[in-house]
């Protein structure tokens, strides 16, 4: 065996299946080794943020990680933004990198960077340039048990052209299986004494505390105790809909969090940070825990999130509490000119059993958590690291990791854009995908946030860098191009008719919905002052504001 031919037998042997590829000439012989060995399947990304992004949804819909090719620093560089969700997300992923061979780098050539420097960005706790063809599947092998330990991680391997074409390549076995410890019996006491003091307590919920098991754990101590559930604004994987626990997602505004977290004097996290808001504000606190709120920690990103929340049931003798369970509920039919919100609605209305749900919809998906809340049971996938273009890519991971599950991913208008390309790929491999694109012909967030941040009176020039009317973008046409059967409609019958053909029909669907910004006028202008207000109105008073604007 060559290098390249060991490192492809090390990786399906130890559960790495799937590659997502954007090669170039230094990876030619990993790309020719993929026809020696028939379990890893090849998935080719026209962009490398489509890559990574794929790997990402795949490893969150398997549970374990895949791998990306990619094609030296500029090719790793494509497809940072995505890496960088994983990476917030604690999502496993084993990132192969090629490089010019060890012989050739002294003299610098159009294509060498330092590319250690730039996987640092994205993998702060595996980054290895392997430097020989004995040496290979070791590293792989490290790179392997780094990735998909807890908490779970980008693991970025530098594979050498010469280490790659290299002779005398010898697989490695798998890396055993390890087990993740639960909380310590001291620190398990200390929080069932805090639920116990009855005082308002809240459990925030993230990374692996959102699965079925986790979710009726915390349930039942919420039942038993009358604590608070609550989830991360943006959680990596969200098991709901009807007959699972509801949680509350703590909102993406920092004056809305502030309301729902007002209240709570002890705040448990559970494989979860304390919130802060995304950004900073002028005049405004970043760090979101009231003062008034002690912060206590059941378990960390490395320690079992469910083995804990089992043993603080047990501690505070909630096993035979009955959980409150979401009750089924599909929202009616919309009807007439289509809106955003109409368009969340007929996802609810139509949503199938064990969907996959992808939320990058930014401001037009307001209303998608109530809409599929008493849906049926499907899992959601977000947007972790706040780097927009995740979610089209995270659809094609999502479909090839569950291809027996329909995958409905939506998408605002200018994030779509940024990796477009991962249509031509759910074309090429028949994925079972719907993607809806809310044509709105604006970065409405952005629009949102030059009013937050107490900029001045916008001109021109500056509210022309937040639209997308000059041209305005035909995504139905694009699909097309790119092999995806797609329609356009700015009516919720149409919307509705498209989404059951879809919904019918294998293979990838394009729907785009051409709708008006959910905050714009009026609302744009109001929004900006009624968040200032919250913290001074009275707390029922505020919760009630808090849910009209972002349920």
């Amino acid at each position: 065996m060559n290098g390249a031919q060991a490192l492809m037998k090390t990786l399906v042997d130890a559960g790495i299946e799937v590659c997502f590829t954007n090669p170039g000439t230094s990876e030619m012989h990993f790309v020719a080794a993929l026809d020696s060995e028939p379990k890893m399947r090849a998935v080719l990304a026209l962009f490398e943020g489509v890559a990574t992004g794929a790997a990402d949804g795949y490893a969150r819909m398997a549970d374990k990680p895949a791998a990306t090719l990619l094609h030296l620093g500029c090719g790793l560089g494509n497809g940072l933004a995505n890496l960088h969700n994983a990476r917030k997300g604690k999502v496993p992923v084993v990132n192969i990198v090629g490089d010019h061979a060890t012989t050739h780098t002294q003299y610098d050539a159009q294509l060498q960077s330092d590319i250690e420097t730039v996987a640092r960005n994205v993998s702060p706790g595996f980054v290895r340039t392997s430097q020989s063809t004995a040496a290979l599947c070791q590293d792989a092998t490290d790179a392997i048990t780094a990735a998909r330990g807890l908490p779970g991680q980008v693991a970025t391997l530098i594979l050498p052209a010469d280490v790659s074409w290299g002779e005398g390549g010898v697989p490695c076995p798998p890396p055993p299986a390890t087990t993740p410890p639960a909380a310590d019996d001291a620190t398990v006491e200390r929080i069932a004494q805090v639920v116990r003091s009855g005082k308002k307590t809240a459990l925030l919920l993230g990374g692996q505390a959102l699965r079925e098991p986790s979710l009726l754990a915390a349930a039942r101590i919420a039942a038993h105790c009358g604590a608070q559930l609550l989830a991360e604004v943006f959680p990596n994987r969200l098991e709901r809909g009807a007959g699972l626990p509801a949680v509350e997602r703590i909102a993406y505004l920092a004056e809305m969090a502030g309301v729902q977290l007002a209240p709570i004097e002890h705040l448990i996290l559970v494989d979860a940070k304390a919130p802060v808001s995304f950004f900073a504000y002028p005049g405004k606190k970043s760090y979101l825990v009231p003062d008034t709120c002690a912060v206590h920690e059941l378990s960390t990103p490395a320690q079992d999130a469910r083995a804990s929340l089992d043993k603080l049931v047990q501690a505070l003798g909630a096993a035979q509490a009955q959980p409150a369970l979401q009750a089924p509920h599909r929202p009616d039919r919309p009807r007439g000119a289509l809106t955003a919100p109409k368009v969340c609605k007929a996802v609810g209305h139509l949503l199938p059993e064990n969907a996959i749900l992808i939320d990058e919809a930014i401001t037009s998906g307001l209303m998608l958590n109530v809409m599929t809340a008493g849906g049926p049971r499907h899992d959601l996938i977000t947007l972790t690291g706040g780097a927009i273009g995740q979610g089209l890519p995270g659809a094609v991971g999502a479909a090839i990791a569950c291809p027996q599950r329909p995958v409905i991913a939506l998408i605002g208008d200018g994030t779509a854009m940024y990796t477009i390309q991962a249509l031509w790929t759910m074309a090429r491999e028949g994925l079972n995908v719907t993607a809806i694109i809310f044509n709105n012909a604006s970065y409405s967030v952005l629009n949102v946030e030059l009013e937050r941040v107490g900029a001045e009176e916008p001109g021109p020039k500056a509210k022309s860098q937040l639209d997308l009317k000059g041209p305005v973008l035909n995504f139905a046409q694009l699909a097309q191009g790119m092999g995806v059967h797609a329609v356009r409609t700015d009516a919720a019958e149409g919307f509705c008719k498209a989404l059951e053909y879809a919904l019918a029909h294998p293979g990838p669907h394009l729907i785009e919905a051409v709708v008006p910004e959910s905050l714009s006028g009026a609302k744009r202008k109001v929004l900006p002052w009624l968040l200032r207000s919250l913290p001074s109105l009275p707390q029922p008073v505020a919760r009630v504001l808090k849910r009209k604007i972002a349920p």
